[in-house]
């Protein structure tokens, strides 16, 4: 057990370094973009203004109210003061609206798209990988290569092509939004079937894109593992073969599990892309829409909410790595 102590805590402390490095960046990163958010902010509000005085007290006041009067240490600071009491600030897109209503609002609808989809990705093509790996046949000369030839598309351009045939050609699922714009969101049944049916799109864009590649680090690492010295002793000795399946594919699934962690990492991105072309409510088409308008509190927030996100994934699934494969507690006994 002391070698699974030292192999955790040193694994948090890296984490929680990771997480003070992010933290700054950001922080810093969105508000070394060129152009002033609080000029298109009040453009539209002080377009009626003909006294060009009270226009410049206008902008004044929306600096002020934004903070950007300070300089950035101290914008930093009360970031940081804000952070501690749970506030992550206030929209400049949708001011007064507080950044951590519009996650609320948002990040449900990217949980419930892209975590499914991750892991059935994840799960069907390390399945395809090792059935093609150990059956070999019509699995490995057909089936595999089908799905690595999917999954080698683009996520933007395979997204496209769904919306195309089954959007627009057959017209058999919806080609934008969460739900039916004349539908207000609810537990109704009639929002649940709507919802639904405008998920299946961004949905199994993300499902095939990411099988091929589960399934070909499957593959490989199976055929690694069928061909290793210890299968070769272990048939030697008569030992049933669907026991030594079992040792194989777990050692095989090992780096797999790494790759499922990764897959977390890269959410927003699949998030981003799946959102934007399919005009999905969530946490994706909340960062554009801010980056285009410069929107600091917002990108700053949800940025540090996936980051935050992204750590504590691959925090749980190094510490299920090292329970999953022994060697980690005898190196770390070492």
């Amino acid at each position: 057990m002391k070698g699974y102590t030292r192999y955790f805590r040193n694994r948090i402390l890296w984490y929680l370094l990771t997480f003070a490095v992010a933290l700054v960046l950001n922080f810093v990163l969105p508000r070394l973009m060129p152009g002033n958010p609080v000029a298109s902010i009040a453009a539209g509000v002080t377009e009626s203004l003909t006294d060009s005085k009270a226009a410049a007290e206008m902008m004044e006041e929306y600096t002020r109210a934004f903070g950007l009067d300070k300089s950035l240490p101290e914008q930093f600071l009360v970031f940081i003061g804000n952070l501690l009491k749970g506030d992550l600030g206030v929209s400049f897109r949708r001011y007064p609206t507080p950044v951590v209503q519009i996650l609320k609002e948002s990040v449900p609808w990217t949980i419930a798209l892209q975590l499914p989809a991750i892991l059935t990705g994840w799960m069907l093509g390390n399945l395809l990988g090792a059935v093609a790996a150990y059956r070999r046949g019509v699995f490995d000369r057909a089936i595999f290569p089908a799905f690595l030839f999917v999954g080698a598309f683009p996520s933007f351009g395979l997204a496209i092509i769904l919306l195309f045939v089954f959007g627009i050609m057959l017209r058999v699922l919806p080609t934008s939004g969460g739900y039916g714009f004349d539908l207000i969101p609810g537990f109704n049944l009639q929002f649940i079937a709507s919802a639904v049916r405008h998920y299946q799109l961004p949905f199994w864009s993300i499902v095939l894109n990411t099988i091929g590649g589960q399934a070909i680090g499957m593959r490989s690492m199976s055929i690694y593992e069928l061909n290793a010295d210890y299968v070769k002793y272990s048939r030697f000795l008569g030992i049933r073969d669907r026991r030594i399946v079992g040792y194989v594919f777990r050692n095989a699934m090992l780096p797999q599990v790494t790759g499922l962690a990764l897959s977390l990492g890269t959410m927003v991105g699949g998030a981003l892309v799946a959102e934007t072309i399919f005009s999905y409510p969530g946490i994706g088409s909340t960062i554009l829409s801010s980056i285009k308008a410069q929107d600091y509190p917002m990108i700053s927030g949800a940025t540090l909410f996936i980051t935050v996100g992204v750590l504590l994934a691959n925090l749980v699934i190094e510490i299920l790595y090292g329970f999953i494969d022994p060697r980690i507690k005898a190196n770390q006994q070492e």
